[in-house]
């Protein structure tokens, strides 16, 4: 009796990400996988566990963590840990380690965004424009965007009238540009923040 009801106890608990029940060859209750309800887990169940969930946690938080620090973080032996790492690395989990500068201290403290609306609908324009927009050294990040334009810009310039250089001189340019509308960032309120994982 004490052990089917821990099995109704776990099957009916969906806070819990495994359930009791009995099992033929066993003494006591078992636990077997439920399907879970914590969606951060549903989004890691490409070939991640815990461990490895421990393992990119601590990367984001400092890329330069070494291995030996890494596994007793998470309880796994350094040999363990390198092989996980390795194959987040390999499994493309993992794209880039690299360093995370002060903006303000390399002369880009202003963020700008803008909003790009193209002439034409159409794979080759965007094709022409994602190809032009590349080689611009101070865009740090260009999306497709549904909505009123078809690009979001986010760009880093020392100041406004660098700003304005670079729209006059660039951004008015490129390849099939209609229009553009420009948003100055008042504040950085949260900037790069890392994966919640």
């Amino acid at each position: 009796m004490k052990a089917t009801r821990l099995a109704l106890k776990g099957a009916l608990d969906l806070n819990l990400k495994n359930f009791d029940c009995l099992h033929p060859q066993a003494d006591g209750p078992k636990r077997y996988p439920l399907f879970s309800f914590d969606l951060k887990e549903n989004a890691m169940s490409e070939g991640l566990d815990r461990i490895d969930q421990k393992i990119l946690r601590l990367l984001q938080a400092d890329g330069r963590m070494a291995n030996a620090e890494i596994a007793e973080r998470v309880g796994t032996s350094a040999a363990t840990c390198h092989r996980r790492i390795q194959r987040l690395f390999a499994d493309g989990f993992v794209r880039a380690v690299r360093a995370l500068i002060d903006p303000t201290r390399v002369g880009r403290g202003t963020l700008v965004f803008v909003g790009v609306v193209l002439d034409r609908s159409t794979p080759e324009s965007f094709s022409e424009f994602e190809a032009a927009v590349r080689a611009i050294p101070v865009l740090l990040d260009c999306h497709l965007v549904a909505g009123d334009f078809d690009y979001m810009l986010k760009i880093r310039v020392a100041d406004m009238a660098g700003f304005n250089r670079l729209h006059s001189a660039t951004l008015i340019g490129l390849p099939g540009v209609r229009q553009t509308r420009t948003f100055f960032v008042m504040k950085e309120v949260i900037d790069n923040a890392p994966l919640d994982l």
